[in-house]
């Protein structure tokens, strides 16, 4: 049987007690408005929401029958950048924006998809390069309206 999913809410505003079951999706098949997908146990899910949201690990879907499902980050191909000198790693974030590249910012670390051209430029600014299989969440974007935003409203337009 095929449950319709139309309601997303993010993580911790949710009832999370009430998930029967999960959905493990990369970052494309989260970033979705409507789409047939597969649950975790194997059930057929049909995503229709209002409007495209990029979920992230946590959040919670609403199907049509009351329950819940909680979606969870698939780990995938990414590319970890990182910098001797933080300055440079900012700089770095810098030239990725630019690029409009979909970039996940960490503490110590930038997280981007492969492509080796992008690659050959981090590179070339003295960036050390290592792929790892882990979840990607990059940032929203300066104007909102596709991210994991709670702060709805919110006036954002740093191009980070």
């Amino acid at each position: 049987m095929t449950h319709n999913a139309s309601v997303h809410r993010p993580a911790g505003h949710w009832p999370e007690e009430k998930a029967v079951g999960s959905l493990t999706l990369d970052f494309d098949a989260r970033h979705r408005r409507r789409f047939r997908l597969t649950a975790d146990d194997g059930g057929d899910v049909l995503l229709d929401l209002p409007k495209a949201v990029a979920m992230a690990e946590g959040d919670g879907l609403q199907l049509d029958n009351g329950s819940w499902l909680k979606i969870r980050a698939a780990p995938e191909l990414i590319v970890e950048v990182r910098h001797k000198v933080r300055h440079q790693l900012m700089r770095l974030a810098w030239h990725l924006g630019n690029r409009h590249l979909p970039t996940e910012i960490r503490d110590d670390a930038l997280r981007i998809r492969p492509d080796h051209v992008i690659e050959d430029m981090l590179r070339g600014f003295g960036a050390e390069l290592a792929k790892v299989q882990v979840p990607f969440q990059p940032e929203s974007g300066a104007y909102g309206g596709h991210g994991h935003d709670h702060e709805q409203g919110a006036d954002r337009h740093n191009h980070a």
